[in-house]
């Protein structure tokens, strides 16, 4: 094909345009934001069968084209070549559900009348016809004045037909728009078209009996989500083991013929006490994300958005708050970007506010330091794993924590209508193991990307902090006690005495601004710089268990449940909203409750332990 280079993969969120992007491109993907928004940008190449490419944009997911979310004004500009920096595509693939036409035809009459150049992919054409829907494509297509093509985006040979269609020349032809009302011209279509047995799957419908269960239901969700958290501190065990010796090794093997100095530090207490204590952390992450992932493919998080409609109603929010808050549970940013997909303006600022309180997965390497230093690793009626229950604990406080914060602005705020939910069930469905695939490797190279970026330039900030300038001429402390950081944190410590923190836990706070897993990093090179460099080298949990008062640690695994956000959230808070009295009250009542549950917990531990 010689005529068009660019694509643009456009469809209703479920219909699976994201697993055909993956199908399409693979690896060859990178992600990006458009240009002063914080909408998603991913783009990748086609390799066709002739050997030629083709870049291709999977723009977001759009109910509609007549834009009422930053997601659909993207996709409707980027489609019309609206955008100064994205250049117009020279084809739209319109991806459609074949389960689902009666819903998602109506989306691809609205993309004809963009006037641009069109194809129609039918994906999931294995699932209609194990339903038994019979689509006479042919028929579709003469009806619509397009090109149309079977898809399965699950698998590596379902997308051959669409290749083919892109590798030979395509007429330049527009698609005549569809006159007059599109609800009625969809339902002609499919009854000139479309042989459907029955509106639904009776499969779904026979899960959905138990799934969406007000009960059954419930305690199902509630069962699921405990062990996805025992999952992530059981499972990752063995690989964070792995991990940590082999950074231990690599760290004795750099610095054994280095002499004292200040090269040697600088490699032992700041890169491998610091990065090297983060990174080891990322077979948690990436187990999170993997559960997060297969929810998502399968089907199940519509549906748990809409079991949770009627609690989340009752806290000020609504069932599609769900998602967004899901999200938040690997980083608050997606999260909040997520929340563009809620319509009413008081729902989407009350889910924008409470976003951070969902345990993101950078709390994760601290909670793991806290609860191994803390907890007792053992049993518990004998296949329960005790620190697996804690961490449970901790996440489950943090949605207490967002489900009352979310009443109190109801309460305050003069709006207290009822908005009713409005959401598509689509139909379960395997996983697409390699979108999955795909979806862990991108995450993993983010998270990498912050260990090599920021977390690096903040943990050799701390070093500098922590090793200039030197002890004085007969110093009898550590040399630490006289640096800029030993400084900062002797002032800092004053403030947090109250709640338990000693000096180095309050110095390690301020790095986590920028990042929360800064932390970890930030306390290894603390102590390591503080004459502790053989415990640090060994384990960070065990020198804090001889270090710290279980009051303090219990206090400062309560603070991270509500600690203000990093820096790069509240960036997005204010892009998110316009408003930075916005960011101003995000971060004054995250610290005020941070502070204020530290100290209750501190002050009972020390009169209770």
């Amino acid at each position: 094909m010689t005529d068009i280079s660019r694509i643009a993969l456009v469809g209703n969120p479920n219909c699976g345009k994201t697993s055909l992007f993956n199908q399409l491109t693979g690896t060859r993907q990178k992600v990006a934001n458009y240009a002063g928004v914080t909408v998603e940008r991913k783009e990748g190449r086609i390799l066709l069968p002739s050997g030629g490419q083709m870049l291709v944009l999977d723009l977001p997911g759009a109910y509609s084209l007549n834009a009422t979310s930053p997601d659909e004004a993207i996709t409707r500009a980027v489609c019309l070549g609206e955008l100064a920096d994205e250049p117009a595509p020279d084809l739209i693939v319109c991806v459609a559900d074949a389960t689902n036409l009666r819903l998602h035809l109506r989306f691809v009459l609205e993309a004809m009348r963009l006037g641009r150049p069109m194809i129609l992919a039918l994906n999931m054409m294995d699932a209609a016809k194990r339903r038994g829907i019979t689509i006479d494509v042919a028929a579709l297509s003469a009806t619509l004045g397009i090109e149309v093509v079977e898809t399965i985006a699950t698998r590596r040979d379902g997308v051959n037909a669409l290749l083919q269609t892109l590798d030979k020349p395509l007429t330049r032809q527009l698609p005549e728009p569809v006159a007059g009302d599109l609800h009625q011209a969809v339902r002609d279509m499919l009854a000139a078209c479309v042989i459907m047995p029955r509106t639904t799957d009776a499969r779904d419908d026979a899960i959905d009996g138990v799934v969406l269960h007000p009960i059954f239901g419930l305690a199902l969700l509630a069962i699921l989500m405990f062990f996805i958290f025992q999952a992530v501190f059981s499972w990752a065990e063995p690989f964070m083991n792995g991990i940590e010796f082999g950074i231990g090794e690599l760290g004795a093997l750099s610095t054994q013929s280095l002499p004292d100095g200040l090269l040697r530090s600088l490699l032992n207490d700041g890169i491998f006490a610091g990065v090297g204590s983060v990174l080891v952390f990322l077979p948690q992450i990436l187990i999170l994300f993997f559960f997060i992932l297969l929810l998502e493919e399968s089907g199940y998080l519509p549906r748990a958005a809409f079991l949770l409609d009627r609690l989340m109603f009752k806290a000020g929010l609504t069932g599609r708050a769900f998602i967004p808050l899901l999200s938040s549970f690997a980083c608050a940013i997606p999260g909040i970007m997520a929340t563009r997909s809620i319509s009413d303006p008081r729902d989407r600022l009350t889910t924008i506010m409470v976003a951070p309180l969902m345990t993101c997965s950078a709390r994760l390497p601290v909670y793991t330091v806290l609860i191994a230093a803390f907890i007792p690793a053992q049993t518990v009626w004998g296949f329960l794993n005790l620190q697996g229950i804690v961490l449970f604990t901790l996440y489950f406080g943090g949605i207490a924590s967002a489900l009352l914060v979310a009443y109190v602005m109801k309460w305050l705020q003069s709006d207290r209508s009822e908005h009713a939910l409005l959401l598509e069930l689509p139909s379960y469905r395997l996983p697409d193991w390699r979108s999955i695939a795909i979806g862990l490797y991108e995450r993993m190279l983010i998270f990498v990307k912050r260990v090599g970026g920021i977390i690096f330039a903040v943990t050799m900030l701390l070093w500098f902090l922590a090793s200039f300038p030197g002890a004085p001429a007969g110093a009898v402390g550590p040399a630490i006690d006289y640096s800029y950081a030993g400084q900062l944190g002797a002032f800092l410590a004053v403030i947090f005495a109250p709640i338990g923190f000693n000096w180095e836990i309050s110095i390690a706070l301020v790095p986590g601004l920028a990042a929360r897993e800064v932390v970890v990093a930030a306390l290894g090179t603390v102590y390591s710089m503080s004459g502790n460099e053989d415990l640090v080298a060994n384990q960070l949990s065990t020198l804090i268990s001889q270090q710290w008062s279980l009051a303090t640690g219990l206090s400062l695994l309560v603070w991270f449940v509500f600690a203000p956000q990093c820096l790069s959230t509240l960036a997005t808070v204010r892009r998110e909203t316009g408003s930075w009295r916005i960011v101003g009250i995000m971060t004054a009542y995250l610290f005020g409750l941070a502070y204020l549950a530290s100290f209750i917990t501190y002050q009972l531990a020390l009169a209770l332990l």
